[in-house]
């Protein structure tokens, strides 16, 4: 096994139709992310890298250290769970992007985030 097919990282968005505005263009999504350490040593989650692409194509990058405040230590065969939002201004949009790790010995990985869709239930076909 690869030392990047280590982590395996699922997502599922939710659309908040509480807080959004669809009059003002202002559509929010939640989305819980499950990372699971699949291989033998401890991984600590250091940066991540959003690009966020709404129904209109337009692009929006956040990247910054850890995540929901936190820099996780996520032990052999563990996983961790956060939840996070974004807000953008159409029903419909994507989001992918990667996170930067290292292993108990130093090693640098990028672990991909595959896309995944945002959008409000009701356009779903």
């Amino acid at each position: 096994m690869s030392e990047s097919s280590r982590v395996c990282v699922q997502v599922q968005s939710y659309y908040v139709e509480s807080q959004s505005s669809p009059d003002e263009e202002r559509y929010v999504f939640a989305y819980t992310v499950t990372i699971r350490n699949l291989g033998r040593t401890p991984v600590q989650l250091l940066t991540r890298y959003w690009r966020i692409t709404n129904g209109n194509g337009r692009e929006t990058e956040v990247q910054g250290e850890g995540v929901v405040g936190v820099q996780p230590h996520i032990e052999a065969g563990n996983e961790y769970q956060y939840t996070s939002g974004a807000i953008i201004e159409t029903p419909m949009g994507t989001m992918e992007g990667y996170y930067d790790m290292v292993d108990a010995q130093g090693n640098a990985l990028r672990i991909d985030i595959p896309v995944f869709r945002l959008a409000v239930p009701t356009l779903i076909h």
